[in-house]
This record gives C-alpha cells, sequence and structure tokens, in this order.
C-alpha cells in the first residue's frame, strides 16, 4: 500500500539534525513548518527588515506548497512568530498581499527569539488541498 504521506525538504541542513522537513503532505492536508527568512544562498534575508523577512518566509513557505500539490488559495491557517511584536503591522502587510483574498485563520505571537537572532519572524502555514 503507498504512503499518502510526502515529505518536502528545502535542502537545509537543519532538516536532518533536527529531523523534520519544510512541509509534509498528508492526505488533503499540508502543513509547512516554521519558515524563517533564508536568504537565497544561505544566511538572512534583509537583516532589521521584518516587512522583507516576512515575504521571504512567505516565497519560502508558498514554493513549499507548491512542491506538496497546493496553492496559497488552499491555505485555512497561518502563524506569525514575530521577536518584537510592535511590529505586528509590517508582517501582517506581507501577509495581507498573499492572503486578502484567501482570509486564513491567523494567530500572531511574540517569542523571545529564534535560532538565528537575525530572524525577525516565522510564518507557519497549514492547507487543506480539495478533492
Amino acid at each position: 500500500m503507498p504512503s499518502s504521506r510526502r515529505l518536502v525538504t528545502s535542502g537545509s541542513p537543519l532538516e536532518p539534525e533536527i529531523g523534520f522537513s519544510r512541509a509534509v503532505r498528508a492526505c488533503p492536508y499540508v502543513c509547512v513548518a516554521g519558515t524563517a527568512p533564508i536568504a537565497p544562498g544561505g544566511g538572512t534575508a534583509a537583516p532589521g527588515d521584518v516587512y522583507a523577512q516576512s515575504v521571504r518566509c512567505l516565497d519560502i513557505a508558498e514554493q513549499a506548497l507548491h512542491e506538496a500539490g497546493a496553492a496559497l488559495a488552499d491555505v485555512v491557517r497561518t502563524r506569525v512568530m514575530l521577536t518584537d511584536i510592535r511590529q505586528w503591522r509590517q508582517a501582517a502587510r506581507a501577509h495581507a498581499e498573499r492572503f486578502a483574498q484567501v482570509r486564513p485563520a491567523t494567530t500572531f505571537i511574540e517569542v523571545s527569539r529564534f535560532v538565528d537572532p537575525q530572524w525577525l519572524v516565522e510564518f507557519e502555514v497549514d492547507a487543506i488541498i480539495p478533492d
């Protein structure tokens, strides 16, 4: 019996070290892990800029969705984690640019820090692929 679970990798060296996948598709569900603002060549994208880091996080999450067979229109929940909740509107602006029509359930939370101190924001995204 073929598995209905599909793993999506980003190639990050942290995936095998931690034991996680960028995204997992299980039947109609796609869960994208906490997505940090990693620059295309490595390192942190847009240090100090919550909006630009949010855009980068969403670019990475959207790519993972596509690789799992989903689209932004399939997203039902997002979580936005910030190291400074006072900057939530910057992350919200990037979120609205992608999800104004989709309007998933969304939560903004403040965290004390991320693995890399230059990361100001991370996004998690969950989707359900329609039949």
